[in-house]
């Protein structure tokens, strides 16, 4: 019987607990199979965001209505991701998952080469995001150009029409090959993660994994807020329906997507509770619950704010305003690129820390606890596609009542 993934990177997590405890320092020899796994997850991060954003983009099509509808939905969820990301910066900044735990406390010398080396002024990193040379900035990740490139080349492919077929359709082939190459990558996690992780523990003891207990209740806070404040205010405002009868009619879906951990499993069971137990049509769902479970991420951007503060704290390192804003930035626009990707969470996180020039090494430790947190970003995620449907419904039949299509009853 072949073990999921998730269960294998468990018992790497405990393999290394238990080896780094008994070999201590000495479980070093097996340091550089985590430094090949973080080579390959930077090996591939270029590549696939490009490849993956473009392909997002391009996939609203050209029709007129499919334009709008999709310009609607794709703008819904960047700004509940950027919401979301911001309420994971409150959590992470109101628990301080990390604070007592910082195994790398920098020397004055190291905090003031840390500071120089991002003094710039807001108007210098806004700059920056446009790229001199594209290629230049693929060749050294700068994500936030990689992004910018991705976004200009899927918008004027969308212009462009017929004629740039071809392009999309190379970019549709390279997103395919990098998620197979991702996907293959993803296989050796476990291999990775004892290779990053056994080390730490046999340096530093079995007091560094403290600390994840606060960075599961910081994303589980979070994403309640977000539910019940963003999402209940986005239904009952924009879509004047009472967020009650919301919640408890997907409630089906939320409660399945937790345990399976799966959109992409849940989305007939969305579609079905958002049909038939809230309203919105079969034209409308259909639309939007598929291209979310594709690009939206509130969820996952949510667990990038605080997973970033927790490893930024972990190694006692303090982020600058502009980091803060750039992680902001990257958490939602990378959001389209990522989602389908396998052990989405894992790689954007990865792109997050390459952005701001945190250490790569900290994955290892949420990679622990992302059984549980993969729970929770799932079924933000659910209801997040479901909110935006209820808005795309209300928007596009404004005087619209809500009524359920088959019955008033919660369907199972």
């Amino acid at each position: 019987m072949r073990i999921p993934l998730i269960t294998q990177i468990f018992i790497a997590f405990v393999l290394a607990i238990i080896f780094g405890a008994i070999f201590g320092p000495d479980i070093a020899v097996v340091e550089p199979l985590g430094d090949l796994f973080l080579r390959l997850i930077q090996f591939v991060i270029a590549p696939l965001v490009l490849a993956s954003l473009i392909v997002g983009v391009t996939s609203l099509g050209s029709g007129k209505q499919m334009l709008r509808l999709g310009g609607k939905t794709v703008a819904f969820f960047l700004v509940t991701t950027f919401i979301a990301v911001s309420i994971g910066l409150a959590m992470g900044y109101t628990f301080n998952p990390g604070e007592h735990a910082d195994i790398a406390e920098p020397t004055p010398e190291e905090v003031e080469e840390e500071t120089a080396a991002h003094d710039e002024d807001v108007v210098d990193t806004i700059l920056n995001i446009v790229p001199e040379n594209p290629f230049a900035g693929l060749a050294q990740t700068e994500m936030l150009q990689i992004i910018f490139f991705a976004l200009a080349l899927g918008v004027g492919i969308l212009l462009v029409g017929e004629r740039a077929e071809p392009v999309k359709n190379f970019f549709d082939g390279l997103a395919e090959v990098m998620f197979k190459i991702t996907g293959g990558i993803m296989k050796v996690a476990p291999i990775g993660v004892f290779g990053i992780l056994a080390p730490v523990v046999g340096e530093h003891g079995l007091s560094v994994l403290l600390p994840l207990l606060m960075v599961i209740i910081a994303v589980a806070v979070g994403c309640l807020i977000h539910i019940l404040l963003v999402y209940g205010s986005a239904v009952k405002l924009l879509g004047r329906i009472s967020p009650w009868k919301f919640l408890k009619g997907m409630s089906p879906a939320f409660l399945f997507g937790f345990t399976s951990a799966s959109s992409a499993a849940t989305l007939p069971l969305s579609m079905k509770n958002v049909q038939e137990n809230v309203g919105v049509s079969n034209k409308t769902s259909s639309f939007v619950l598929p291209l979310g479970a594709t690009i939206n991420m509130d969820g996952t951007a949510l667990y990038n704010g605080v997973a970033v503060l927790f490893i930024a704290q972990f190694y006692g390192i303090e982020l600058a305003f502009l980091e803060i804003v750039t992680v902001m930035l990257i958490a939602t626009l990378a959001a389209i690129g990522t989602a389908g990707v396998p052990g989405a969470g894992l790689i954007m996180l990865t792109i997050t820390l390459t952005a701001i020039g945190l250490p790569l090494e900290g994955i290892a430790l949420v990679a622990a606890v992302d059984r549980t947190l993969d729970m929770l970003r799932t079924a933000t995620n659910i209801l997040g596609d479901s909110t935006c449907a209820v808005w795309i419904e209300r928007s596009e039949h404004k005087e619209k009542a809500f009524q359920p299509h088959a019955t008033d009853e919660i369907s199972s």
